[in-house]
């Protein structure tokens, strides 16, 4: 008797790798769009928790964004073919605060995390594959960013987990027809189309380029750049904490600890202090922390530093200060004489 396909097979190992460190009768949340990807993970967990061996329980969430005409269907259809591989599926829908991915991706993630404090999950499964990490990579490159970015997305973070970080689009597509599964094909993600996102633009313009003029194995080159840099990135992030550390006294940080650093890691601890202060890392820019970084090693009594989210960056008494920007000064009223 022959076995699964290869693609099938090299989804269901994905998973027992990625879930390999859970304790028994762990709750595993899929999350699943009805996609080639999401659905290839949902079928290849849904196999592996039919098993006798598994000691993992699993479920799939399903969220509804509502910003396609339909999509209440199509989450709908999406939640059946996860009951129809034998899972329980829930529909979750959400309101969108913003247009664009960002928006929606923050308020996906939410929604997940939500679905597992209340059911308690271990883990949530994404479907992300070795593409989706070249697209962060080249998108990353494309708008400057630094190592943390380009490092693109993590296989674990927190509950959340990507089994298929190392798979191909084109594995799970193939895991699904050869389990005659019929996924959702997602209008937008055609880069041609009216509400094609920037990411699908590069998905279906920039990566081929890149392969036809470099030749094959861009996609791979670029998801290996991501694990090197990933790597170093962490190591930069705990050394940039302990910097934290050591600079964190009464009123502030040090700024004689801080300009003794080297500037790959001030200006890294300083990023991470700006965060921590309430600025958003997805609005916090370079220029921002050169700007704050500034305070520290090139100091001529300069103002205090506006930063987003309504964070303000000061200098006193060699003393770094971040908190709250200070509230606008009104203009003061000219008392006018009234006439008798």
């Amino acid at each position: 008797m022959s076995g699964p396909a290869r693609e099938v097979a090299a989804v269901r190992s994905a998973v027992v790798a990625s879930l390999a460190d859970l304790p028994p009768d762990a709750l595993v949340l899929v999350a699943c769009s009805g996609g080639p990807d999401s659905l290839a993970l949902a079928a290849g967990v849904a196999f592996l928790a039919g098993r006798t061996t598994t000691t993992w329980r699993a479920q799939a969430v399903v969220v509804d964004h509502g910003l396609q005409d339909g999509s209440a269907q199509v989450a709908d259809e999406a939640a059946q073919a996860c009951r129809g591989l034998g899972l329980d599926a829930v529909v979750v829908r959400v309101a969108v605060d913003g247009h664009g991915e960002a928006p929606a991706r923050a308020a996906r993630y939410a929604a997940l995390e939500r679905a597992a404090d209340d059911l308690g999950a271990a883990a949530v499964l994404l479907g992300h594959t070795l593409d989706d990490q070249a697209e962060t990579v080249l998108l990353g490159l494309a708008r400057g960013s630094g190592a943390r970015t380009l490092a693109g997305m993590p296989p674990t973070r927190g509950r959340f987990r990507r089994p298929l970080l190392g798979l191909r689009r084109t594995d799970t597509l193939a895991a699904c027809a050869a389990q005659h599964l019929a996924p959702w094909h997602d209008p937008t993600n055609d880069g041609t189309h009216a509400d094609a996102s920037l990411r699908s633009r590069v998905r279906s313009d920039a990566l081929p380029t890149l392969e036809r003029v470099l030749g094959p194995g861009v996609a791979e080159a670029l998801a290996r750049t991501a694990a090197q840099l990933r790597d170093d990135a962490d190591l930069l992030d705990a050394l940039a904490a302990d910097l934290l550390n050591a600079a964190s006294v009464d009123g502030g940080l040090d700024v004689d600890v801080l300009a003794a650093a080297a500037p790959a890691l001030r200006t890294r601890a300083l990023r991470t202090a700006v965060i921590a202060a309430g600025s958003p890392a997805g609005a916090l820019l370079r220029v921002h922390v050169l700007a704050v970084d500034a305070l520290v090693t090139d100091w001529h009594g300069q103002g205090a530093v506006a930063l987003p989210g309504g964070v303000a960056a000061r200098r006193s008494c060699g003393r770094l200060a971040l908190g709250p920007a200070p509230a606008p000064r009104e203009a003061p009223v000219r008392a006018v004489d009234q006439e008798e």
